[in-house]
């Protein structure tokens, strides 16, 4: 079966960005989905703003709570502070949130989200998760190997995974074995023996307070080390070098993109091709990215309609859909608590493991909930995981939740003013759905849809489409 323009730009948005976002409805079957890319891609090559939510922050974490210096902070100041900081996190978090779903940087934002999931990194300190989070959005379409370094360099990275205290004569592995097996080559490519030798070589890799970098030469061990067969007196960028210079990082960060962004099955003979393309690029990510987006197999069959959305990637995209403020904007953190993905609070070093890994009976129904919540300011009940991180010590005592929203219908009334009553749920659907509204159950959808008004049709029939398993998959 053909498929039709709409259809394949639909795809695009939805993979190279979150979604369409209402006012662009009525353009997604006026260009090539080529030229829309040239777009997305035009778009986000404009250096971001910095996302800054901890700038006061800093001032404390240097001068202590109240000027006290950090060293002779009593317990409880420590506690406010560490409160603090964890709070400015969920700051960081809706910044970032309504970045992605106002943006016209919609390509940086996606594939910033993506790296925010590779390079998965749980720290409490609300200034170094925010300077991680620029490195990550400053390079999301630039050069990996930029990237990997600047990654690894980082504050939060660098505490996360324990290299201050990887040592001369008292080596720590985790930063060595992490770097090889997630952030590059992936696992089974290397030996022990070479994380042994990388942690060496990574030794005085520190940070200052501040979460400035410092190579700290008096604990580095300068000695002779064997690394995948190469021997030397390596340093840290010496290893990451190397690392770039193997064709199985280029392959294993190409497969991980693909899954992505294109299917969770992979095409053994396209991950070939993009890599080979990619690693003699020199790791230019818009070089793949492009590879990619216009690539004909991208928009096969198969492969639209067979994603599920991440918790961020529904959520935004139901506010791309149903633009709305919010006043208790917090609300969003426990929807993304229950959901199973909290910006920042990724599961473990891995990063959250996507796919159908999303979704079970229960988080499918509340799922499907989402829309009518954000719609009626209905409350809800629903126990998340407890994380005494995110909790900020609180346990997991959560009074019921409201959303208070207010929806902006206006731009769904202007795109659809055109469209016959008759054919507005079809259309709808069309724009809502990536799987074949041709199939759709209308009775059962107009059961519970409003059609006491032109405007009351629209606004219920948006919701309940969004009230979907189909709306689950893009």
């Amino acid at each position: 079966m053909a498929l039709s323009v709409q259809v394949k730009n639909q795809h695009l948005l939805w993979r190279a960005g979150f979604g369409p976002a209402v006012e662009q409805w009525n353009d997604l079957s006026k260009t090539s989905p080529a030229k829309l890319y040239d777009a997305l891609e035009k778009a986000s090559r404009k250096e971001p703003m910095p996302l800054k939510v901890a700038a006061n922050f800093v001032d404390g974490l240097m001068n202590g709570v109240d000027g006290v210096r950090r060293t002779e902070m009593t317990r409880e100041q420590q506690q406010a502070m560490q409160k603090k900081s964890r709070e400015e996190i969920r700051n960081l978090n809706l910044e970032w949130l309504d970045e992605m779903v106002n943006s016209e940087q919609q390509l940086r934002e996606k594939i910033a989200l993506f790296w925010h999931g590779h390079f998965a990194c749980r720290n409490l300190n609300a200034l170094y998760q925010q300077e991680l989070l620029h490195v990550i959005r400053k390079n999301a379409l630039g050069n990996f190997g930029t990237l990997l370094k600047e990654v690894s360099q980082s504050a939060a990275m660098l505490a996360f995974l324990n290299n201050q205290q990887n040592r001369k004569q008292k080596p720590n592995e985790n930063f060595a074995r992490e770097v090889m097996e997630l952030f590059t080559m992936g696992r089974g490519n290397y030996t022990e023996k070479d994380i042994k030798e990388a942690a060496r070589a990574f030794t005085g890799w520190q940070f200052k307070l501040n979460g400035e970098f410092i190579f700290r030469p008096a604990v580095h061990d300068d000695g002779v080390k064997t690394v995948l067969g190469r021997t030397g007196k390596f340093d840290g960028n010496d290893i990451l070098n190397m690392l770039l210079e193997q064709k199985q990082t280029a392959t294993y960060i190409t497969t991980k993109l693909y899954r992505f962004l294109v299917n969770e099955q992979v095409n053994e003979e396209n991950i070939k091709w993009l890599a080979e393309r990619f690693y003699k690029s020199g790791y230019e990510i818009k070089t793949l990215l492009k590879d990619i987006f216009t690539g004909d197999w991208f928009y096969d069959e198969k492969n639209i309609g067979a994603h599920v959305k991440s918790p961020v990637e529904l959520l935004v995209g139901i506010r791309r859909a149903m633009p709305m403020e919010i006043a208790n904007e917090d609300a969003q953190l426990y929807l993304q608590k229950i959901l199973g993905q909290v910006l920042f609070y990724p599961p473990n070093v891995a990063g959250w493991p996507g796919g159908f890994n999303w979704i079970d009976s229960s988080s499918l129904m509340f799922r499907m909930r989402i829309p009518q919540l954000m719609a009626t300011k209905e409350a809800f009940n629903i126990k998340a995981k407890s994380d005494d991180d995110q909790e900020m010590g609180r346990g997991n005592k959560m009074p019921g939740r409201v959303l208070q929203t207010t929806i902006r219908w206006e731009t769904a009334m202007k795109q659809l003013e055109k469209i016959p009553r008759e054919h507005l749920l079809q259309n709808i659907a069309s724009v809502m759905w990536q799987t074949d509204a041709g199939r759709m159950n209308k009775p059962m959808i107009e059961k519970f849809v409003d059609a006491s008004s032109r405007e009351r049709y629209i606004q219920t029939t948006m919701i309940q489409l969004m009230c979907t398993p189909e709306y689950q998959m893009c």
